[in-house]
């Protein structure tokens, strides 16, 4: 800056600019002043305009699909030759074999659900398993790990690889970052074992049923490790003194070891739904604007973007017969009760189902199907599944819903609907 008022030197952003002065003999006024600033804001608002951006691309590129286990996810142990237990583990879920018919060691381990030693139920649970592995194995690599201990980090979701073997030792964590629905996938080459006392740790809403470890041959784990997730392992699993699995434990061709282990079958939790109860407002409480909607009871609060579509198949199911005692015999399949189907109207797009199911005896498995193809298989009484009509082919489909009990009685439902005709678009005319 000078005296005369030839010139000035503004530093705005970090970027100077060298201006002159208009003299007009009273005041000396700047020049380009404003428009510099303006100029220099708005590149400030693009620029966070394209971080913005890329913070969405990178969020949506990592964001993962779940890993669907078909029937294997009724179980909590599954092996190909033989599961063998020693001392008093307890499995919450169904434990299978499948080619091989050995399990042993129950009692004294204890199965909170049914054992199958080969058979139809437990072949197909290993059919869905290969499926499963060959999906996790299959998603592209975000981040490459290979070489380092997973013990002392904290990751988020995404799909993450081993070229081979990887170790455990101390504390791996899990962030959700507040979303239930993140999914977290291991690509291990060769082996998993974990040191002793080891742990999986899931913090901000993340869900060990959403935890996949694609295991290319056994997993070992060490005493007392408190485990999270559903090891996929192409040979078989170990599960060594004290250790506690908040999963599954399922290998594909060998053997799955047990010893006086606790196994819960993972599972995710249903969507809660909203309800504003409908009370009499006392006189002192303000009156709600008319533009708040009044919400019924117990009816769940829809997005806008989520057609709201009639209520379908309300069921009403047989009471079981009694016996001469008194007592019921579960011989009924379940009452299932689905929201949120098409009406007679052509559906114009993606629409959501709000399925209810209970029974006497227990739900052992509700099944979703559209066009004959599985789409949602869920053991929760209550779930919601999206029928993504957007990508169907305009004309006629189905929907079909078969929810099965623990005593082997099951209710199949089937409703159709008709997609609508995709718009044409204009033809361009310049």
């Amino acid at each position: 800056m000078t005296s005369n008022g030839t010139s000035y030197t503004l530093a705005l952003g970090g970027v100077h600019h060298a201006d002159g002065y208009i003299s007009t003999g009273h005041a000396h006024t700047p020049r380009r002043l404003v428009g510099g600033a303006a100029a220099t804001l708005r590149g400030l608002g693009l620029l966070v305009l394209a971080l913005l951006a890329a913070l969405a691309l990178a969020s949506s590129a990592r964001a993962q699909a779940p890993v669907f286990l078909g029937a294997a996810d009724d179980f909590g142990v599954l092996g190909a030759s033989t599961v063998t237990n020693t001392g008093l583990t307890e499995v919450t879920g169904d434990v299978g074999v499948s080619p091989g018919t050995a399990v042993t060691g129950f009692p004294p381990g204890i199965v909170n659900g049914t054992i199958y030693s080969a058979g139809a139920v437990a072949a197909q649970a290993q059919a869905d398993l290969t499926a499963a592995y060959n999906d996790a194995e299959g998603r592209a690599c975000q981040v490459d790990l290979t070489g380092q201990d997973l013990g002392g980090m904290t990751l988020t979701d995404g799909v993450y690889c081993f070229s081979s073997s990887v170790g455990l030792t101390g504390t791996l964590t899990l962030d959700a970052q507040g979303d239930p629905n993140a999914v977290f996938i291991f690509q291990i080459g060769s082996t998993l074992t974990t040191a002793s006392a080891s742990s999986v740790n899931l913090i901000n809403g993340a869900q060990s049923c959403m935890v996949v470890w694609q295991v290319g041959s056994s997993a070992t784990l060490g005493t007392t490790t408190a485990f999270s997730g559903n090891v996929l392992a192409l040979t078989s699993n170990t599960a060594t003194t004290g250790v506690t699995v908040d999963g599954r434990l399922l290998a594909q061709n060998g053997a799955v070891t047990l010893d006086s282990n606790t196994v819960t079958r993972a599972q995710c939790a249903a969507v809660p739904v909203v309800s504003v109860p409908v009370s009499v407002v006392p006189p002192s409480v303000p009156v709600v604007p008319p533009s708040v909607p009044v919400v019924p009871t117990s009816v769940p609060v829809v997005p806008a973007s989520v057609p709201v579509l009639p209520v379908f198949l309300p069921v009403s199911v047989p009471v079981s017969a009694a016996t001469s005692s008194g007592t019921a015999n579960d011989e009924a399949g379940p009452i299932v009760n689905v929201h949120g189907a098409p009406g007679a109207s052509c559906v114009p797009g993606d629409f959501r189902l709000r399925i209810l199911v209970r029974d006497a005896s227990g739900i052992r498995r509700v099944d979703v199907f559209l066009d004959g193809r599985l789409v949602e298989r869920s053991t929760r009484r209550q779930f919601y599944v999206w029928i993504r009509a957007e990508r169907l082919l305009a004309g006629r489909h189905t929907l079909r819903v078969g929810a099965h009990d623990r005593e082997g009685n099951q209710t199949v439902q089937t409703r159709g609907f008709t997609r609508c005709n995709r718009p044409v678009s204009p033809p361009f005319t310049g």
